[in-house]
């Protein structure tokens, strides 16, 4: 069904003709809405045990964590997400103060721990790829420099180690200079130096491709996949048309010479959203996050009205009340398919999880055996 209709305005430059009020109507996806919804558990266990890590020694008493569950976004009370996910966390005893009563405390398990002696070495497995993210979204900025505190705040949306200012950038001064100290809101990541091969596009790249392959020039465009069942009005055909027969803009170019209003700036954009989609972890963002880069990437304050305007490079999602962008191309329904290497992290953890899952099915079956077993031996005597 149609759920929603935005107006949105847009103007043509360059003596052509000028649109206003065009009508873009938003049609909900229920398998991308879906993909959304997958990651659901997944990321809740991810809060708990980043709180559990953060805390001194690694521990944390039961009582504490409880009062935190508001913060974590926690549904259930702390110890029954503890029960639900075995393996996560071993609990023992032990006092808060001196000559008070021992109390629950839990901690990372033998399991945990070797997940993250694996999420360190995937790290370091795509140290060059985590590095060539960071110089790109500082290349396409305005300024080629970012606040530190924003980027930290992003991190995990581009898979980024927690400690990547402190420990990876200094690493790097060929590419990075960081000035200030993260976490006091004046400090920032600058680009030292320009890397050709970093400022290609995904779509660049795969226009080369085609290229390669096919033996002739293969202009770079982005792929269009309208949603079922949309339709468009004859206006939006004609302006969706015009506008894809522009050339295409890169992020990486030098655009300060452009009408913010202007046809090019649209596509150039589209194309910085679209770069930015390409190298986050799920070819996802929340619109929020989008929203604290608007100077830094040239965004205008309706930014977010891009996402319903090109429908067939994008879907606005709006599940869970918050407006999040989502790159099409990347998804085959609600599976995504364009995967970062960094989302083995994920994987692993998944698998941590799952293993716990079935010990915990398993202990339940035999609970529920003897159970079974003890009701029939106390048929059976009263049978006698």
């Amino acid at each position: 069904m149609f759920c929603k209709t935005k107006t949105r305005t847009v103007i043509y430059h360059n003596n052509t003709r000028c649109i206003s009020s065009l009508k873009v109507v938003w049609r909900k996806d229920p398998a991308l809405d879906r993909a959304i919804e997958h990651d659901k558990r997944y990321k809740q266990c991810a809060r708990v045990v980043k709180e559990v890590l953060n805390e001194p020694g690694q521990v944390i008493s039961l009582r504490y964590l409880e009062k935190r569950r508001e913060r974590m976004r926690l549904k259930v009370k702390a110890e029954t997400f503890i029960n639900q996910n075995p393996g996560l966390f071993d609990v023992y005893y032990d006092r808060i103060k001196p000559k008070t009563e021992p109390v629950r405390f839990i901690r990372p398990t033998d399991r945990l721990h070797r997940f993250l002696q694996e999420e360190q070495r995937i790290f370091s497995e795509n140290e060059p790829f985590i590095v060539s993210k960071l110089c790109k979204l500082l290349m396409m900025s305005k300024s080629k420099f970012l606040s530190a505190d924003k980027l930290l705040h992003v991190k995990r949306e581009f898979g980024f180690p927690n400690d990547f200012l402190v420990d990876l950038v200094p690493r790097y001064p060929q590419y990075f200079r960081l000035t200030g100290s993260p976490g006091e809101g004046k400090s920032f990541l600058e680009l030292v130096d320009w890397n050709p091969e970093f400022a290609k596009s995904v779509i660049e790249k795969r226009a080369e491709e085609e290229s390669e392959r096919m033996g002739i020039r293969v202009r770079p465009s982005f792929n269009v996949q309208l949603p079922p069942g949309f339709v468009m009005k004859k206006e939006m055909r004609e302006w969706v048309r015009d506008w894809m027969e522009l050339d295409y803009v890169s992020p990486y170019e030098d655009v300060s010479h452009l009408d913010q209003a202007s046809r090019e700036m649209e596509k150039r954009s589209v194309g910085v959203f679209h770069e930015l989609l390409s190298l986050s972890l799920y070819k996802r963002i929340p619109i929020p996050i989008l929203g604290k880069f608007c100077d830094e990437y040239r965004f205008s304050n309706a930014f977010s009205s891009t996402f319903t305007r090109h429908s067939g490079i994008f879907y606005l999602s709006l599940k869970g009340g918050i407006e999040t962008a989502l790159l099409r191309e990347a998804y085959r329904g609600e599976e995504l398919v364009d995967r970062d290497p960094l989302l083995r992290i994920k994987d692993k953890f998944v698998e941590l999880l799952q293993e716990g899952w079935r010990q915990r099915e398993e202990q339940l079956r035999l609970k529920q055996e003897k159970i079974k077993e003890g009701m029939q031996l106390l048929a059976s005597k009263v049978g006698d």
